[in-house]
């Protein structure tokens, strides 16, 4: 295969949107096979997550994960929490990231490529970039979306998903001097597509505690608790009325942000049938990753031949 070149500094704009995110690592790839190597990365979320394992050298444990993960090793990561600060669980997520992302004296400035994570000022609603200090502490703050996650102190601000304010952080990429930005919007193929889904007949379900129902909820992610396979008028769950609408306002806010400031290059898997929080899809989405890299070579090719 006949290998892209380019003088230039390249900027790979990594965007939010949970499990979707491991299409990050397809494209990762997929880039690099054909000759271009990112030295600028941004990430939100799933997206700094998989930059920073990137930056880090950790890129082949995180898919190594990411090929034997199972529904009974993600729900491992959750918890059920009466205080609903946050449903995910702190020590087995804080051991997970060391593995397979970046260790705890990982700081950004001494990676090798330039890295940046964005998350939202909870406090102001203002952007916050990490281009300094613990990549570690850079990367929970920038997925700490609400709800799953407990919000990030930091330098004495609470830190939530950079997805509220920058779901693909091309402006980050351009601030650090990239000449082309190659961006990934996770979201734009998705929106409505929750709520297209059938439920299989779960009646039994009524008969379970509020404590049962939202773990097994969990479990089965999209699939609604109190839903037959016949009714199609029926209330939608509480799992997909919010992952819905974080589908809606970061695919608006993307189309937003990027009308103002358009990357160079587009990648938009297509990714509507993997769930928010369906993680044991992660091969499915790396495969989209990458077949997304093959269908857009060209428009690559023109943009970096500029």
């Amino acid at each position: 295969m006949q290998k892209i070149t380019f003088d230039g500094r390249v900027g790979l704009a990594l965007g939010s949107g949970a499990s979707r995110g491991w299409s990050h690592i397809g494209i990762i790839r997929a880039l690099t096979e054909i000759g271009v190597e990112p030295e600028i990365i941004s990430g939100c979320s799933i997206g700094a997550l998989v930059g920073a394992s990137y930056c880090a050298g950790k890129l082949d444990e995180l898919e190594g994960w990411l090929t034997k993960v199972s529904n009974i090793e993600v729900v491992k990561f959750l918890e059920l929490n009466w205080s609903l600060n946050g449903f995910v669980n702190k020590k087995h997520l804080n051991e997970f990231l060391i593995k397979y992302v970046c260790d705890e004296e990982t700081r950004i400035e001494k990676l090798e490529k330039t890295y940046a994570a964005v998350a939202t000022d909870l406090d102001n609603g203002r952007e916050v970039w990490f281009t300094s200090n613990s990549l570690l502490k850079a990367v929970k703050a920038s997925m700490s979306l609400p709800g799953l996650f407990q919000p990030i102190k930091y330098e004495g601000r609470w830190l939530v998903d950079g997805g509220l304010v920058n779901p693909v952080p091309v402006s980050i990429c351009r601030a650090l001097g990239a000449d082309i930005v190659i961006a990934v919007n996770l979201n734009g193929d998705i929106v409505g597509k929750h709520l297209l889904k059938k439920a299989k007949n779960e009646a039994h379900e009524d008969n379970k505690g509020l404590a049962d129902r939202f773990v097994e909820s969990i479990k089965k992610y999209s699939e609604t608790i109190f839903s037959s396979e016949n009714n199609e008028d029926q209330t939608p769950s509480f799992y997909n009325i919010i992952a819905s609408s974080i589908n809606i306002f970061q695919d608006r806010i993307t189309r937003s942000r990027m009308a103002g400031d358009p990357p160079d290059v587009l990648l938009t898997p297509k990714l509507s049938k993997i769930g928010l929080l369906e993680f044991d899809k992660g091969i499915q989405a790396l495969n989209e990753g990458k077949a997304c890299v093959k269908r857009m070579r060209s428009e690559i090719e023109s943009a970096l031949s500029k």
